[in-house]
């Protein structure tokens, strides 16, 4: 299992942030409008537009992570 998670941990994470990420804007639009219906709005359409972004933000990062560890431990310049 703990297999699995770590193969799809950028989607994990992705999902966990989308959820935490709309509450806690639903939550500040409600205090800063005292309204329901504006708040289910900017606390959806909000959230879904940052969550792809912080999806290829995170895919980059595993990118240049994996970049890295093939030129560098894999015998790239390892060898010089």
């Amino acid at each position: 299992m703990s297999r699995l998670i770590f193969k799809h941990e950028t989607t994990f994470k992705t999902a966990t942030y989308c959820l935490m990420h709309f509450m806690v804007a639903i939550a500040v639009a409600y205090a800063l409008t005292d309204s329901w219906a504006l708040a289910l709005s900017i606390g959806i359409i909000e959230p879904l537009v940052q969550t792809v972004f912080f999806n290829m933000h995170e895919r980059g990062w595993n990118r240049i992570r994996h970049n890295h560890n093939r030129r560098y431990m894999d015998g790239g310049l390892a060898q010089i």
